[in-house]
């Protein structure tokens, strides 16, 4: 039996996968500033070699210039020739083909410097009195015959006789200078530029290699204990971590808590669930045992089924209404409360309980649609229990911090009896009612402390200002 072969597509598509997958930060961080670093020292050798020929030209021509100034003092013959300094400025004027040579242009000919007896210079323009010009390179002809270059600067003048009937005479000084010199400085100075220029690119790839491991350290030390965390040799992560990564090990760690509190309260919900059921069980197991009497048998295990099925549908519930999603999308809270309202009012409808509400349009509730529910429910509905004629239901926003949800105050009052000080936490316990006379089973509150534990807020239970009656404050801090 021959294998398949792969399809050509996918294998093609799997290729780009791989290639799409993004690198590491540090490699990419790594490629972008060497590529950076490589962009900004060529730019840099570039700019400095500019800046060297342009010197190096602007100090040729300057030298060039104090050249023609020492030919400029030249005389002339009667008979038009020029009589050239006896001391020439650079012993190199007197020497063939030494790359350095003088020429002086007449409206009829020219005078050339011993140094240009061989070579081939390129004759220049008669140039206006006073106007300068530095050209180059141009080309020219070398004693060996050779192809040369050379740069040549031009300044334009004016001989006169003193006197009356003078003579004027207009010529022009140029200066050349083999071009081979200029090179020399400039290919001398690159390979300098660009030795340095290398070295400390090397040395700076090398300090920026370490400086981004040095930054990248903190991630890594994450990345550490999220594997000890997996490995259980860690609780959580730990708070000594830089302040931009405050929000991920924080987000990380409430993760970690949430989850542990959901396994802690699913073992606590099917610890109390078997204690609950063992009363009911040992009960049935008991008339069993007792040989007691069919009729009376099937009316016990009638009664401890609907126990043993509100005990299951209890602990269930409540098991639900514990948790909430850690990261939950904001619920308005005005429907909900609205929702709730309309039904307590029927229920209600022969004490006429008029519900006020005063919610801020910009307060949310961070969390699962049916723990907002329960909160309200119970705490709308002790209200209403007790109140004579009004309940005030206010909601603000709470605390603010920077980056974070913000929290959020739900208040509820009546103008019912309130409740005394000494009382509140008696009050507040499990299966305690305020009045045994009113029905009820006394866990609507601690079912309300349960998700406002869950949220990390607080509660707290006081006199209403307003109506006179008990006031009930749950504070949800900021979240995550």
């Amino acid at each position: 039996m021959t294998a398949a072969a792969p399809d050509p597509g996918t294998a093609t598509a799997a290729r780009r996968l791989r290639l799409a997958q993004p690198r590491s930060l540090q490699s990419r961080q790594l490629w972008a500033a060497s590529l950076g670093l490589i962009a900004f020292l060529a730019l840099a050798g570039f700019a400095l070699d500019r800046a060297f020929q342009n010197t190096a030209q602007s100090g040729l021509r300057e030298r060039l210039h104090s050249y023609a100034l020492a030919y400029a003092g030249s005389d002339f013959a009667r008979d038009g020739s020029v009589v050239p300094p006896w001391e020439t400025p650079d012993s190199r004027f007197r020497r063939p083909g030494s790359g350095l040579y003088a020429q002086i242009v007449l409206t009829e000919g020219q005078w050339e410097s011993d140094s240009a007896q061989g070579p081939k210079l390129p004759t220049g323009a008669m140039l206006p009195p006073g106007k300068q010009t530095f050209e180059g390179p141009l080309p020219l002809t070398q004693i060996n015959g050779k192809a040369g270059q050379a740069y040549r600067f031009g300044y334009g003048l004016v001989y006169s006789e003193s006197g009356e009937g003078g003579r004027e005479i207009p010529y022009t000084v140029y200066i050349f200078e083999d071009s081979t010199a200029l090179g020399r400085q400039v290919a001398i100075f690159r390979a300098a530029l660009w030795r340095y220029l290398g070295g400390a690119g090397m040395v700076l790839l090398l300090l920026q290699m370490w400086v981004l491991r040095w930054s990248l350290r903190p991630l890594r030390d994450v990345i550490g204990e999220l594997k000890r965390v997996q490995a259980g040799t860690a609780a959580g992560m730990s708070e000594a971590h830089p302040r931009e990564l405050e929000p991920l090990t924080e987000s990380i760690n409430a993760f970690i808590h949430s989850e542990r509190e959901n396994l802690e309260r699913q073992r606590n919900t099917l610890a109390d669930l078997a204690h609950s059921l063992k009363t009911p069980l040992a009960v049935l197991r008991t008339r069993l045992d007792s040989g007691t009497g069919e009729r009376e048998l099937r009316e016990e295990v009638d009664a401890q089924l609907r126990r043993m099925n509100d005990l299951v549908s209890y602990q269930l519930a409540r098991a639900a209404r514990s948790g909430h999603q850690l990261f939950a999308a904001p619920i308005e809270i005005e429907p909900q409360a609205e929702q709730i309202v309309l039904g307590l009012e029927k229920v209600y409808a022969s004490k006429g309980v008029l519900c006020e509400f005063e919610i801020a349009a910009e307060a949310r509730f961070h969390g699962e649609t049916f723990d907002l529910q329960e909160l309200l429910g119970n705490l709308l509905e002790n209200a209403f229990k007790w109140a004579k004629s009004r309940v005030l239901l206010t909601v603000a926003e709470g605390e603010r911090v920077a980056e974070r949800r913000p929290g959020l105050v739900v208040t509820v009052e009546d103008d019912g009896p309130g409740i005394a000080e000494d009382r509140i936490a008696h009050v507040l316990q499990r299966g305690v009612r305020g009045d045994e006379r009113v029905q009820g089973h006394g866990i609507g509150m601690s079912i309300v402390q349960d998700i406002i534990k869950s949220y990390r807020g607080q509660l707290h239970v006081t006199r209403s200002q307003e109506l006179g009656g008990a006031r009930f404050e749950v504070t949800l801090p900021p979240g995550l």
